[in-house]
């Protein structure tokens, strides 16, 4: 008996151990809280009033909290009032607007495409149209996401927006009423093939009820035809709702599997998903797109029917964001949203991007799929089938930079030299012409060297002849710079077809005529088909 009331009383002498020390250990962290907020009180009540120069108190409080949160992780960040209408916006999946896409093309901000049914598109504002004023404010030295807020207001307001157009001597000004703006979280569905047998969905984003959009358009397109494989577009996803992402995995494997898992800096707070509904396609063949641009919850999905071997996985490597945010509000209309934990996909391996130091594919630790194939961990998420527009870098960056295709077919359509039914068949052969006739070039690693010549000689006695040889060199070069616009012939085309496309078609028309052009689209069609290779990646 002595015994027994001994093993107690040393029980509770431990309980007392470790709730005491708990106890102190909760009791210095809030005093050293209490001690450093007494500190940087202190510090910023002298710097807004004694300082030499005057600096406003919301200007240092916004420089002290960009310090503390900076040395954090990229997605630590604080919500002032103007951006949280924005995070709003992201969480509701609506707004009051007009309908637009605004984006740099050169240096202007021009309408990239008005969304279908909403009032900028109704009332005539085009592609290409350049955003010259909105309520007055001009359009000078501001972000298309300043423009896009300035566009935002209670629905039922009024707007007004002034464009210039090429082929149109005056500026046009429209008065708009703003409308609901729905953000689409599945931008559009359908077939990729005549048959209507290979479906495909593009996901945008993991707002509210993406699974149940995702459900209504896979049973949409089995009740038209019995689909065979199907592609799910995650390029360009940033991501959104766990839960959703969840959801959407959830329509594909059977139940009871783990999709992802949450680690926290506390036990109790580690969290586990995994999917519980029956399939819709537990067995159909699928390929999932992914690009630098698929994130956070993209990643999630795409991990985990890769770590389940369910999906192919295609495309470009994803962003690598496998950190888990919560936003807590704050006050006068602000918010916190912070870091509180990281995502473990079903092979156990995370998706957040980690710098490697040993400068080798050895630096990143292996996982293994269900199947046993090899997949790394750190890299975000790496597809099994990389595809590459194999195309010159420098040559598409120049292109894109000034939007030389943009403004061309913009211009093109807008003059009337365009028959908006059918592309011309010379097209490629004109835009070209025009490129070299305005000095249309681009850098390469060579120019470089060539200017360490020119400058060398220039700098070292004179030499005979060396402003010769330079600017043989020089015309060399641009001779070398005008065969890759011929040798780049298809991918050129192709760009213009699409741009052409984009200018003249609108709704699903447009977008299932862009999906014959899409390169990787293409090859996932092909890829699905060919059952022998694409069971072959899944079970080496």
């Amino acid at each position: 008996m002595k015994a027994v009331y001994k093993r107690r009383f040393l029980l509770l002498i431990a309980a007392f151990l470790i709730i005491s020390t708990a106890f102190t250990q909760v009791n210095d962290l809030f005093f050293q809280i209490k001690k450093q907020l007494t500190i940087f009180t202190d510090v910023y009540k002298e710097i807004a009033v004694r300082y030499v120069d005057e600096v406003a108190p919301e200007t240092l409080m916004q420089n002290a909290i960009k310090g503390m949160l900076s040395d954090l992780d990229p997605y630590t960040v604080f919500v002032n009032e103007g951006e949280q209408q924005q995070m709003e916006i992201l969480t509701s999946g609506s707004y009051g607007g007009i309908g637009i896409e605004a984006g740099y093309r050169g240096d202007r901000i021009v309408v990239i495409a008005p969304m279908d049914g909403y009032p900028a598109q109704e009332a005539g504002i085009r592609p290409g149209d350049v955003i010259a004023k909105i309520n007055g404010v001009e359009i000078i030295d501001i972000t298309p996401e300043e423009v896009q807020q300035l566009t935002i207001g209670d629905v039922g307001s009024e707007i007004e927006i002034v464009v210039t157009r090429t082929g149109v001597d005056q500026p046009i000004t429209f008065n708009l009423e703003r409308e609901r703006i729905e953000v689409k979280n599945i931008s559009y569905f359908g077939y990729l093939d005549a048959e209507n047998t290979i479906g495909y969905v593009q996901l945008n984003r993991f707002g509210h009820q993406t699974g149940e959009e995702l459900r209504a358009a896979l049973l949409d397109l089995e009740s038209e035809n019995e689909i065979e494989g199907l592609v799910l577009d995650l390029r360009n996803n940033p991501g959104g709702l766990l839960n959703e992402a969840i959801e959407v995995v959830d329509k594909f494997l059977e139940p009871g599997i783990t999709v992802v898992e949450t680690r926290s800096r506390f036990e109790s707070q580690n969290s586990a998903y995994a999917t519980e509904e029956p399939p819709l396609f537990e067995d159909l063949p699928m390929i999932v797109l992914i690009n630098s641009g698929s994130a956070s919850a993209s990643e999630i999905v795409a991990g985990a029917l890769q770590d389940l071997d369910r999906a192919v996985i295609m495309g470009e490597q994803s962003f690598g964001k496998g950190l888990v945010q919560t936003v807590r509000p704050l006050s006068y209309n602000t918010s916190l949203k912070m870091t509180v934990s990281k995502y473990l996909i079903p092979s156990g391996r995370s998706i957040q991007s980690v710098e490697n130091k040993s400068g080798t594919d050895e630096g990143y630790r292996m996982f293994r799929t269900r199947n046993g194939r090899d997949v790394r961990g750190g890299l975000g998420i790496e597809p099994d089938v990389t595809l590459d527009e194999g195309i010159p870098a420098q040559l598409d960056l120049a292109l894109a930079k000034d939007s030389h295709i943009f403004f061309y077919v913009n211009e093109k359509l807008n003059n009337g030299d365009l028959d908006s039914e059918n592309m011309p068949e010379d097209f490629y052969r004109d835009f070209v012409q025009r490129l070299i006739e305005r000095g249309f070039s681009f850098d390469t690693s060579a120019d470089e060297h060539l200017k360490a010549l020119e400058k060398h000689f220039q700098e070292s006695v004179d030499q005979p002849g060396a402003d010769d040889s330079i600017s043989e060199l020089k015309a060399l070069m641009r001779d070398y710079k005008i065969a890759q616009l011929y040798d780049s012939k298809e991918f050129i085309k192709n760009e213009l077809q699409k741009e052409w496309i984009s200018q003249t078609k609108e709704g699903d028309e447009r977008q299932q005529a862009l999906l014959q052009h899409e390169n990787i689209v293409l090859e996932s069609l092909e890829l699905i088909r060919d059952r022998t290779r694409y069971d072959s990646i899944l079970k080496p």
